[in-house]
């Protein structure tokens, strides 16, 4: 505990949570580890900017959904079928272990912990300069995992308050004798309060707007981004897949949302080198995705669609970060 910041270990509804909090600039941000590791609110003022649809965290530990801050992996968003190609190898899906999540067209999707009570809080801590938790999920120590996904690694996830900012870092590292393909991704659900989502304008930084089938999958064509900037949700809804972010002299790509006198500002580090938006027309939120490669990424690469899935090294470390900002 000091003057300004302070990390703090508690039980709401019932449910293991940490409180991270900036007293100075009246933030702070929630995180519950015993489901998926999500931060269901960032209060700003007295103000949730994260979209969390449940009276309390027991009821959204008893049915979760996506919202908050979800962590996606060992794949984010959809693959095309129940396998999927990695080092020139072919890997089948197993459904019978009841740990797939699909969506409406049956397609595998979001990978296998979005709400898992496999993570372990390491530390939740502050100094003078920020407050801060980390947490583990030593996913090459558990069988049901490993058998869908043969890739030994430990993910090491670190939330952080500081400057009016939080820092979500995720580091993986692999165990294993082999490379292992890199296709995570984090899906936060935004919402602003003073305007209706219609009057909300968004900032797409991004120069390559990737063509989907009618699955939501990329076809490997890509075309310019054609949207206005700013582009006003009033025209429609957005469920889009952007690459070659276009980035700041610091590496990071900055995607926004203005709405009233409010803005949320997601910045992406240089490593989450795709960006999926997501605007459903009648919801009041949006979610800025920072991924790490396409939609299907690991199929995509195999059938030579794709020539950016980035890899770890057996014996290796991945690090890389995003911000969120008001």
């Amino acid at each position: 505990m000091n003057a300004n910041y302070s990390a703090r270990e508690t039980v709401v509804d019932g449910i293991a949570a940490v409180q991270l909090a900036d007293t100075t600039r009246q933030t702070s941000l929630s995180i519950t580890p015993a489901v998926g590791n999500i931060a269901y609110e960032w209060l700003v003022r007295g103000r949730n900017f994260l979209h969390f649809p449940y009276n309390s965290l027991a009821e959204f530990a008893q049915r979760p959904r996506l919202c908050g801050v979800p962590f996606l992996a060992p794949w984010a968003n959809r693959l095309d079928g129940d396998a999927y190609w990695a080092n020139g190898k072919r890997y089948l899906l197993n459904p019978e272990l009841g740990n797939l999540r699909r969506d409406g067209n049956q397609k595998p999707i979001h990978g296998l912990i979005s709400f898992s009570n496999l993570w372990k809080l390491v530390e939740a801590k502050a100094d003078d300069t920020s407050a801060w938790c980390t947490s583990r999920l030593e996913f090459g120590r558990h069988p049901d995992l490993v058998a869908q996904f043969p890739f030994p690694h430990t993910l090491t996830m670190t939330y952080r308050l500081r400057d009016g900012a939080v820092q979500v870092e995720t580091s993986i590292d692999n165990h294993g004798a082999d490379p292992m393909p890199v296709a995570i991704g984090f899906h936060p659900y935004f919402r602003l309060h003073d305007v209706h989502r219609d009057e909300w304008h968004v900032h797409l930084a991004a120069r390559d707007h990737l063509v989907l089938n009618q699955q939501l999958i990329p076809t490997g064509e890509r075309k310019p981004v054609e949207f206005a900037d700013p582009h006003s949700l009033a025209t429609g809804q957005l469920d889009d897949v952007f690459a070659n972010l276009i980035r700041d002299p610091d590496g990071r790509a900055r995607f926004s949302v203005e709405g009233g006198r409010e803005r949320i500002t997601v910045a992406y580090g240089p490593k989450y080198t795709v960006a999926v938006v997501y605007a459903p027309k009648g919801q009041d939120f949006i979610c800025f995705e920072p991924m790490s490669a396409i939609t299907n990424a690991f199929n995509l690469a195999h059938d030579g669609k794709y020539s950016e899935l980035q890899s770890i090294a057996a014996g290796s470390t991945w690090r890389e970060s995003f911000w969120l900002s008001t």
